[in-house]
């Protein structure tokens, strides 16, 4: 045997292992349920496509993992674990010593909640600094998949800064293919010195069982989130008004961006907001905030997120090809201000008799008051409203939809169906487009190829 090779993570696994609890969970719920812990797939097998069903008040119960992080009873875990729950029991050890648990706070923008337990002398986890992780490392998870409590699988980290999954709002996950199962949600992702690298939260799987790729909570990220739920009982975020979206090649070149063309696009500012008073407009795009490069819309929410109101962030646009410079004092994040989604508008409610074709395919109409209200518009929201699109054409390809409201077309703003075929009218051939949609309650940017 060659000397430093390790041929055990006993000593690491014993460290680590008093740390991670098991979190029971009770919920009632109401009416007509299947309160059965099995897909709904699982259960179609055994009863021929129909799944049974129970009548009146159903008392659910939840499994799940937490974390330990100070010695006095605070206990870190998945929000999703106890976001429903009514009561909350944590076990200890082995032998499940079970304690009642309060919520401290939720952060569901990030997946993570903070319990408390009444107990003293706690075996409390170590924190390491997740900035510092590499694709490659070695990690273990700890935590109690399908109920078998403190179980261990070791696996390596695939990547880390793992955006785009659609799980929540602010997404940095640790990818790895460390076994996370049904039951680890909260557990620890801890490295081979035994600290705590991130706090288990999901897995893509076909199966609904563990395929190779799950993800964590940075432990830098649930720190920071727990420092403010245990000082405030909620996490305050830096806000500047702005909403943006990563800026893609095709909207660069439709833009005509000169130079670089990563970045966060603004597609709306908001009135009276920190963005706004520091003269940001839309179609800038983000390229650095204190002096630190932004590559896309995800890096940007998670900065400025992460800063506190009241402080001043500088920001570098790229304006039409030129360098701003805006220094924006940060205001809070107001409440549900990251929500998105808006109706589903059927093409009938946004239909109407005056229709005009442009782009090949999109079938567009004046913004009446029944579809402004049916659509839930804003009074401020002019353009042309979509009443139909082929999704063979490049609008539909693009992600056009009904009822999505155009804008602008070529920086160019259009109030209404006879506005935009004018535009349409002029222009060049063979050259990519560039739309300004309002849809889903936000403005964006949109590049259509050319027919």
């Amino acid at each position: 045997m060659q000397p430093g090779v390790i041929t055990t993570f006993a000593p690491v696994v014993e460290k680590v292992a008093p740390s991670v609890v098991t979190v029971f969970t009770t919920q009632t719920v109401s009416g007509t349920t299947a309160p059965y812990p099995f897909s709904d797939d699982a259960l179609r097998q055994f009863f021929g496509g129909q799944l049974p069903q129970r009548q009146g008040k159903q008392t659910l119960q939840g499994l799940g993992s937490g974390v330990i992080v100070s010695p006095d009873g605070y206990i870190l875990t998945a929000n999703h674990v106890v976001s429903a729950a009514e009561e909350i029991m944590i076990g200890l050890g082995t032998e499940l010593r079970k304690y009642k648990a309060k919520k401290v706070g939720t952060d569901p923008g990030t997946d993570v909640a903070l319990l408390k337990i009444d107990e003293k002398n706690l075996p409390a986890i170590s924190f390491a600094d997740s900035d510092k992780a590499r694709a490659g490392d070695i990690v273990l998870a700890v935590g109690n998949p399908f109920g078998l409590r403190q179980t261990v699988t070791m696996g390596i980290i695939g990547a880390t800064g793992r955006g785009g999954v659609g799980i929540v709002d602010y997404e940095n996950f640790i990818q790895t293919d460390a076994a996370i199962n049904m039951g680890n949600s909260g557990g620890a992702l801890v490295d081979i010195k035994g600290q705590l690298l991130g706090i288990n939260t999901a897995i893509f799987s076909r199966s609904g069982g563990n395929q190779g790729v799950g993800f964590a909570i940075p432990a830098n990220l649930a720190r920071d989130v727990m420092q403010s739920l245990r000082e405030k009982g909620r996490v305050v975020r830096g806000y500047i008004g702005a909403s943006v979206q990563t800026l893609t090649p095709e909207l660069a070149e439709a833009m005509k961006l000169k130079g670089e063309s990563t970045g966060a696009l603004v597609g709306e500012v908001a009135p009276k907001t920190p963005s706004e008073k520091a003269g940001m407009k839309t179609g800038d795009v983000i390229t650095t905030v204190n002096g630190k490069k932004i590559s896309d819309a995800r890096e940007l929410r998670l900065m400025v997120g992460s800063m506190a109101p009241g402080s001043k962030a500088q920001i570098q646009v790229n304006r039409e090809g030129q360098t701003k410079m805006f220094d924006v004092q940060l205001a809070e994040m107001p409440a549900g201000v990251t929500a998105e989604g808006g109706p589903e508008v059927s093409p009938e409610e946004s239909a109407q008799p005056e229709k005009t074709t442009v782009f090949g395919g999109v079938a567009v109409a004046d913004i009446t008051d029944d579809i402004r209200s049916a659509l839930n518009l804003p009074r401020d929201i002019q353009g042309a409203v979509i009443a139909e699109v082929d999704a063979d054409s490049s609008a539909g390809k693009a992600g056009l939809r009904e009822g999505d409201v155009i804008q602008e077309v070529n920086k160019q703003r259009v109030k209404n169906a006879k506005d935009l075929v004018a535009v349409s009218k002029k222009l060049k051939p063979n050259e990519k487009i560039l739309i300004r949609v309002y849809s889903q309650g936000r403005s964006g940017y949109v590049a259509l190829e050319p027919k």
